[in-house]
């Protein structure tokens, strides 16, 4: 990609899309052509194919999808499954027939199955049963990266496929009803010390271990992989390690600043015992992760939360 590329981010007011699109900038990429959802139904097949046609993007990142907690993802199986299919094949489709350069689908840690054994490693995929809660979603993101190896075998088309783990950032969602763990767990704590409260419940033993990774990162990881892969099949973003639910809660009590005590709830389900990425093939590629886990949640704590801190430290 050069300074100047034009650049089509799908999903570009996400967590992921407005990573991308701040990391490109201050890299001094300047030609990008976005559109929000309101402006461009990504599930109508006409609609893309007239943007495609008018704009003409060289480089694409699919971003865009619908997305959703446990909840949602069991409750609209019909709409997580037409919806993200529509999105992706309307994209992939319109960016073979129009040229695009070079395109990246960004896929989910929900493609794998759920007993694949840990770490996760891309050679897994399809190898079992997926988690039913959310089968739908990922079925339509299997269904992206198989797309972008069909078109790349047919067509001879430059599609790749990333899979970010567990993601925190800007632009987040901290809703207590439908947020993942780490913004649920920074808006309780933040909360709690805010009403003064004595302790805060954590949901489970605190056993299971999770992965996370800052959305800039990621970000980071992406534009390398547009400007240095170009083969089939999918890589892994991740930072290769992982952390208990307890050793988070604490990590978060410690960076919000809150005093109770915590206490956690084992009559509530733990879910998946571990997630963890095996991001040796990135690594190998020559990109590793660069914010830590404490310098990531603090950032992010400020600049959701903290704000008048800010203005007055």
């Amino acid at each position: 990609m050069d300074k100047n590329s034009k650049i089509y981010i799908a999903g570009h007011r996400g967590m992921v899309g407005s990573a991308l699109l701040r990391k490109l900038e201050a890299e001094g990429f300047n030609n990008f052509v976005l559109r929000t959802s309101k402006e461009l139904d990504l599930r109508n097949q006409e609609a893309v194919a007239q943007f495609f046609a008018e704009e003409k993007p060289e480089y694409v990142y699919l971003a865009a999808a619908k997305v959703g907690g446990i909840v949602a993802n069991n409750t609209y199986r019909a709409e997580f499954l037409y919806d993200n299919l529509m999105i992706e094949s309307n994209i992939i489709h319109q960016a073979y027939v129009h040229e695009v350069k070079k395109l990246m689908f960004l896929g989910s840690s929900c493609i794998y199955p759920k007993l694949a054994p840990q770490p996760l490693k891309e050679e897994y995929l399809l190898t079992g049963p997926l988690e039913n809660t959310n089968e739908p979603y990922a079925i339509a993101k299997i269904a992206g990266i198989k797309m972008c190896d069909a078109y790349r075998d047919q067509y001879g088309c430059n599609f790749i496929s990333v899979m970010p783990t567990n993601l925190y950032g800007p632009n987040d969602n901290y809703d207590l009803n439908n947020s993942h763990v780490l913004p649920a767990l920074l808006r309780k704590f933040h909360d709690a010390k805010e009403r003064g409260d004595g302790e805060v419940v954590v949901w489970g033993s605190g056993t299971p271990k999770r992965e996370f990774l800052h959305a800039d990162d990621l970000a980071d990881a992406c534009i390398y992989l547009m400007q240095t892969y170009n083969e089939s099949g999918l890589v892994n973003i991740g930072v290769g390690e992982d952390i208990s639910i307890k050793e988070l809660a604490y990590l978060i009590k410690g960076i919000v600043g809150f005093e109770g005590d915590v206490i956690f709830d084992a009559t509530k389900p733990d879910g998946t015992p571990r997630k963890l990425m095996d991001v040796s093939k990135l690594k190998s590629l020559g990109w590793s992760a660069s914010i830590t886990l404490k310098e990531g949640i603090e950032s992010v704590y400020q600049e959701k939360f903290d704000k008048h801190d800010i203005v007055n430290s």
